[in-house]
């Protein structure tokens, strides 16, 4: 049995807590001129950042390394004409980058060709990739699936190079959902996973340390094998366990950080799914959900939503963006167009929040972005010769002082974009006035956004009388400790009060009183984010402020969009409770759903 499914089986794992603090960097050409040598500066980088990564008791078995880069063709091509089989010009194919389990390998490879034949594409070859089982340590040897690589083409379909990636998305997507029924037994179904499947990148990953990588998958030693970038990565797991699937890079980013915000992502996301359209995919767009997929990590989960966004027609800073968007609530000198292009968007996907610097490409650009509160660190330079380095950390190549045209550092809620076609860096300021400015979103804001305190008021409900007060707070749990040190304080100052850490109660799940509601749930936390942030000293990087309303399709951007009523913060009290309940605009009509239920009913 997989390692990690035994711990979960045991209570004592649980996928949702995959976190990583790891190392990221990226080698790239910025005029898009693709080499080898580009690729070996990319796995010298990864090898200068192993101390960022980890390894278990096994000593040689670490958390997972990858690189993540452009396809490439012309070792490929030398490769079908030693295989035997002819390969398209170079974007009008696709190759997936998959494991299989290594004891039936066979049953994988008839569900992917399956998938391929069903969608109307052609299987045009299969490749087993070669590598070097000396390289790998015990643990991960033990765990080594079989690694092959399927050649796609468009067959009959005529489809042009975007329409092929969308395709083979949806080949994996169905891949994915027909495991279930695939014949493979759980423990063989651990190991299949699809790393990449694109007409434009390719993801060479495992349980390896970093300096493991380039003598374990032979393709990196080729000289054929040229990119014009390498993205690549040291994993750190932490409070979890290493796993192939869990290495980065993914099929469109690696990253440094945790998601706290995850479990509301994931929700929202396939909350969702049920008004997913997109001209794009037509009939295909049924059979894509569920986006996310369960036991995946924050960063895979991340990769997910990223990947649908860019197959439904965004670029990649405008997804970017939407899912990290930069401190813009508080910011007093940020244009407003700005300002309205982010709260335009929240309406569209709260952001997915936490300390993370995420590094992604989508194989003609690289863009880098670091978290609000710029919590993980992020170099860059670059040379007089066009070279771009980046990293967790600086030093981590080797460049004469004479060759820096010139560097810096990644700065909290900033964007660092590559264009490999234009062959120029894209500033900050260049790209989002760029995106600010493609739909007038301040005018649909101020025509369809309702803010709370512009609404007419209304009289609250009646007060409750004393006795029934006591009565109410007796059901609902509140204890007289509850109410003199908590609710009084509050009440009194509007402050929360102040105590020692620490609470020895139980579980409201296993106690044999009456508890408040509050106390079954547990506020999530930065777990490896030290100092905690503080939202009063800290206002211009957190804020409370909420929309609620009627949601829309992601895909699309239209006034309705942003048909919401804003809450400044979610805790409301009787006046504006009064007001929303009165609340009868276009768009924005309330309801009164009752919370409790009958215990006498028996359902």
């Amino acid at each position: 049995m997989d390692p990690l499914k035994e711990l979960a089986s045991k209570g004592l794992y649980s996928p949702e807590l995959e976190h990583d603090a790891c190392g990221v960097g990226v080698v790239a050409d910025i005029k898009g001129r693709k080499s080898h040598r580009i690729v070996e500066e990319g796995l010298q980088v990864l090898v200068n950042l192993g101390h960022r990564g980890a390894a278990g008791s096994d000593p040689e078995t670490g958390d997972g390394a990858g690189v993540l880069i452009q396809m490439p063709h012309r070792l490929f091509r030398r490769e079908s004409e030693r295989i035997g089989f002819d390969l398209p010009a170079d974007g009008e194919y696709g190759v997936g980058m998959v494991f299989l389990p290594p004891e039936a390998d066979e049953k994988g490879r008839e569900l992917i060709a399956s998938a391929i034949v069903n969608e109307g594409l052609e299987l045009l070859a299969w490749r087993e990739v070669p590598v070097d089982y000396d390289q790998l340590g015990r643990d991960s040897r033990r765990r080594c699936p079989s690694i092959q690589q399927v050649f796609v083409g468009p067959g009959k379909s005529g489809l042009n190079l975007a329409q092929l990636e969308r395709k083979l998305y949806v080949v994996r997507k169905v891949i994915e959902h027909s495991m279930k029924d695939s014949g493979l037994s759980e423990e063989e179904a651990d190991y299949f996973y699809v790393c990449s499947l694109s007409c434009n990148t390719i993801v060479y990953k495992g349980l390896l340390m970093a300096h493991q990588i380039s003598g374990f998958y032979l393709d990196l030693q080729e000289e054929e094998l040229v990119s014009a970038f390498a993205l690549v990565h040291s994993r750190f797991s932490t409070n979890t366990l290493g796993h192939w699937r869990l290495a980065h890079p993914y099929r469109y980013l690696a990253h440094n950080g945790e998601i706290n915000t995850l479990r509301g992502n994931l929700n929202w996301m396939r909350a969702r799914e049920s008004m997913f359209e997109s001209s794009l995919f037509g009939d295909d767009m049924k059979k894509i959900p569920p986006i996310m997929n369960p036991g995946d990590s924050d960063t895979a989960s991340f990769d997910n939503a990223l990947e649908l966004l860019l197959m439904t027609g965004r670029e990649l800073d405008h997804a970017m963006l939407m899912m990290i968007p930069e401190a813009w609530d508080q910011h007093e000198t940020m244009l407003q167009e700005k300002k309205d292009f982010y709260e335009f968007h929240s309406a569209l996907m709260e952001p997915w929040d936490g300390p993370a610097m995420i590094v992604s490409s989508d194989g003609r650009n690289i863009c880098a972005l670091l978290d609000r509160n710029g919590l993980r660190p992020f170099r860059y330079l670059v040379t007089t010769g066009d070279k771009l380095v980046m990293a967790s950390e600086t030093g981590v190549l080797d460049v004469p002082p004479a060759e820096v045209r010139f560097k810096g550092r990644l700065q909290p809620g900033r964007m660092f974009l590559v264009s490999l076609e234009q062959g120029r860096i894209i500033g900050d300021e260049e790209l989002k006035r760029d995106l600010s400015s493609r739909q007038p979103y301040g005018q649909w804001l101020s025509e369809n956004r309702v803010s709370l305190e512009t609404l007419p008021q209304a009289n609250p409900e009646a007060p409750i009388e004393a006795s029934e007060l006591v009565r109410m707070q007796r059901a609902f749990g509140y204890s007289v400790e509850e109410l003199r040190m908590l609710t009084a304080p509050m009440a009194e100052s509007g402050y929360e009060a102040i105590g020692s850490m620490g609470n020895d109660a139980p579980l409201a799940i296993l106690s044999d009183q009456n508890q408040l509601l509050f106390n079954y749930f547990k506020q999530l936390f930065a777990q490896v984010t030290n100092p905690p942030l503080d939202a009063i000293r800290e206002e211009l990087v957190t804020s409370l402020e909420a929309f609620i309303g009627s949601e829309q399709n992601l895909f699309e951007e239209t006034p309705l969009h942003c048909r919401q009523l804003k809450l400044h913060s979610p805790i409301i009290d009787n006046e504006d409770v009064a007001r929303i309940k009165a609340l009868d605009l276009p768009g924005l009509r309330t309801a009164v759903l009752p919370a409790v239920f009958d215990p006498s009913a028996g359902n």
